[in-house]
């Protein structure tokens, strides 16, 4: 079973920008790969999820709470897995 230290505390406070955000109304599919999603349709899907990412009013709370859960998976405050393992690493994007 993974760790969820990392995770913060369960309180409303902590999620409370998520109801800002520019994804409430959007499918999650498009923000998370399907099983056997690979080349251009997943990177199409990431484009299209950066995207909107890039319209969205609390773009930042969502890409520190990523960034600091270490979230392994979609796409978070306009970036993907790979994009924030490379930022963790000290690598440009």
């Amino acid at each position: 079973m993974a760790s969820i230290k990392r995770l913060p505390r369960p309180l409303l406070s902590t999620y409370e920008w998520q109801i800002e955000g520019a994804c409430r109304s959007t499918d999650p599919e498009e923000f998370f790969p399907g099983d056997a999603e690979r080349g251009n349709k997943r990177l199409n899907r990431e484009q299209r999820a950066k995207a909107l990412c890039a319209t969205c009013p609390v773009l930042q709370q969502c890409f520190d709470h990523a960034m600091a859960v270490q979230e392994p998976y979609g796409v978070w405050g306009g970036t993907t897995p790979e994009d924030r393992e490379a930022l963790r690493r000290g690598v440009a994007v």
